[in-house]
């Protein structure tokens, strides 16, 4: 499955704003009325100034406007437990882009990371993984988790991303074990404290395109209608995403069941990203290879469409181009999902909505 690698980098979404006057800074003459040939004054008329476009500045992991953000500041992510007496997890509904990633006993965990919208708390948090420092590098910011192998530690800490445990005496105030749940999928992270505590670590750079008023999503210009999605990732971990047409997003759901957040809503996405990933166990648990290329599919605004993904290196982007025109896939504003499904072992299938049928023509009138 192998593809041409494109890296392309990040760019900022330009937008037109009203053209504005050029200002002289005094109070201009009247121009001097000239006579025509039938001998009616005319006025030259005052040339105006040409519009300039303005680079309106974008939320990196969103790609809505950065003034509507709550947050400008570094990103935060954290390995967020999966299992079923985890769920709800903490503050999963605010996150901007979550991966969902395959590891031991067919189960999955995830990578998800805020910046736009910091939660009060986080979690719970779980153990690191070996694929985890390739997905965080391109981000940089903070990357919170409950411990794991030393030498899976040891990756992470050398990736350029700040390490926060639980259990070290750096972490003592921002996380914690709450009674609510039982060990070990108790472990929480007082989010906003530790994010104020790393004030000078930049913000991360744009890692998607994204889609505008006059250049929309890839998928819906491009795509297929398609009503759901459903992925499996083992024989025992098993997704779906349901088009939400009144509300447009993908609704998500696990092994049939709805998929709720801390606030009793069912998770949701404006975009869903699926990368067929290859998946190596010479480490003794399942690595997700994201360093190289596979096929992709882009869902957006009820379509999809098919794609290629390639990541040279563990601080480069996933970019994401057009399977057929190879052109960068733009994403519509909002959270997106990067589900990582297996690329032998697992399976994608997709549901499109039913054929309008044919109108029924009217009957002739009897004479």
């Amino acid at each position: 499955m192998s593809t041409t690698p494109f890296v392309r980098g990040a760019r900022w979404t330009v937008a037109l704003v009203a053209v504005a006057l050029v200002a002289t800074g005094c109070t201009p003459s009247p121009a001097k009325p000239t006579a025509s040939a039938t001998g009616t004054p005319s006025v030259t008329a005052t040339p105006t100034a040409t519009p300039t476009p303005v680079a309106i500045p974008l939320s990196p992991l969103r790609g809505t406007p950065l003034a509507d953000a709550k947050y400008t500041g570094t990103s935060l992510a954290a390995k967020i437990d999966n299992l079923s007496v985890a769920r709800p997890q903490v503050g999963l509904e605010k996150t901007d882009i979550v991966f969902e990633e395959l590891v031991e006993g067919g189960l999955t965990r995830y990578v998800a990371i805020w910046q736009s919208d910091i939660p009060k708390e986080i979690g719970p948090v779980r153990s690191i993984r070996p694929m985890d420092p390739d997905i965080l590098s391109s981000f940089g910011g903070i990357v919170a988790y409950s411990g794991g192998q030393a030498r899976f530690v040891a990756l992470m800490q050398k990736a350029p991303v700040f390490n926060a445990i639980h259990g070290q005496a750096a972490t003592a105030d921002t996380f914690y074990r709450t009674a609510n749940r039982t060990a070990p999928h108790n472990v929480i992270v007082r989010a906003q404290k530790l994010v104020g505590q790393h004030k000078n670590i930049k913000a991360p750079a744009q890692q998607f395109t994204y889609a505008t008023a006059t250049d929309p999503a890839t998928a819906t210009t491009a795509g297929t209608l398609t009503t759901s999605a459903k992925l499996v990732f083992s024989n025992v971990s098993t997704r779906t995403w349901v088009w939400n047409g009144p509300l447009k997003v993908w609704q998500r759901s696990q092994d049939g069941a709805k998929d709720y957040d801390s606030n009793k809503k069912q998770i949701q996405a404006k975009n869903v990203v699926i990368l067929r990933v290859g998946i190596n166990n010479s480490l003794g648990v399942p690595k997700t290879d994201l360093i190289g290329n596979g096929e992709a599919v882009i869902m957006s605004g009820g379509s999809r469409i098919a794609a290629k993904w390639s990541k040279t290196k563990a601080t480069s982007k996933i970019a994401l181009v057009d399977k057929t025109t190879n052109q960068p896939i733009l994403l519509n504003p909002g959270n997106t999902w990067v589900e990582m499904v297996p690329a032998t072992k697992g399976k994608i299938s997709y549901v499109s909505p039913a054929p309008a049928a044919p109108a029924t023509p009217a009957p002739t009138p009897t004479p």
